[in-house]
C-alpha cells in the first residue's frame, strides 16, 4: 500500500577528521538517522556522508546533496566550534541562497540551558534553492535536544525541528509530517492540510 505521505530525501552529513579516517566510530550519522526516522512519518530516502573537516570537501558535499541527489533537507553534525579545523559554517554559507539565522539562535538557547560554552557554537542554517541545510552540534545528546527541544523545561523550549516542515513548505519542498510524540511541527492554520487515508 502506498504511503499517504510525500516522499522526502534527507541528506545527513557527519564532519570529523578522525571518524572519517577510521580513528574512532562515527556517532553522528546514527544519531541523526535515529531521531529523524522516529520523528518523520514520510517515507525517507537517505543520503549519508562521512567526511573530513575540510572546507572544500564540505562545500562540494552540500552542493552534491542538493543539486545532484535532490535532497529536500540536509543536516550536518560536527565542525561548528571555534577551533581552526571547525569550518562547517563557512562551507555552508558558501552554498547558501538565503541565510536563516533563527535556527542557530534557537540551538544556542537550548544548549545554554546545559553549558555556558554554548555561546562558542556557530551552528547556522541556510536555504539552497529548494533545500534547507542545518548545521547541528556534534554530540548525539545535543543533536536530539536541539532538534526536539526541551518540552519538560519551565518554560518549555521548542526545538528547531518544530519549524522545519513549514520552512520546507515555503521553499517549495514536500509536505513533511511529524510524529507528535517525538516533535510537533507548527504550521499556521492556512498552511495545514488533511492527510489522505492510506
Amino acid at each position: 500500500m502506498a504511503s499517504p505521505f510525500d516522499p522526502v530525501r534527507v541528506g545527513i552529513v557527519s564532519i570529523s577528521d578522525r571518524a572519517s579516517s577510521g580513528v574512532y566510530e562515527d556517532k553522528g550519522l546514527p544519531a541523526l538517522k535515529d531521531w529523524l526516522a522516529r520523528a518523520l512519518r514520510n517515507p525517507i530516502t537517505w543520503e549519508a556522508r562521512l567526511i573530513a573537516d575540510d572546507e572544500a570537501t564540505i562545500t562540494a558535499t552540500l552542493r552534491e546533496l542538493v543539486d545532484a541527489a535532490r535532497c529536500d533537507l540536509v543536516l550536518t553534525t560536527g565542525g561548528t566550534g571555534p577551533a581552526p579545523r571547525d569550518v562547517t559554517p563557512e562551507a555552508t554559507l558558501a552554498v547558501a541562497t538565503k541565510v536563516m539565522p533563527g535556527f542557530g539562535e534557537q540551538m544556542r538557547q537550548i544548549s545554554l540551558r546545559f553549558v555556558p560554552t554554548a555561546i562558542l557554537s556557530r551552528q547556522i542554517a541556510v536555504v539552497r534553492n529548494k533545500a534547507l541545510i542545518v548545521n547541528l552540534p556534534g554530540q548525539p545528546k545535543a543533536i536530539a535536544e536541539t532538534l526536539a527541544g526541551l518540552p519538560a523545561a519551565d518554560p518549555p523550549m521548542p526545538g528547531i525541528f518544530t519549524a522545519v516542515p513549514y520552512c520546507i513548505d515555503l521553499i517549495g519542498g514536500p509536505y513533511i509530517e511529524t510524529d507528535e510524540a517525538v516533535c510537533k511541527a507548527f504550521r499556521p492554520k492556512f498552511a495545514q492540510r488533511a492527510v489522505a487515508a492510506g
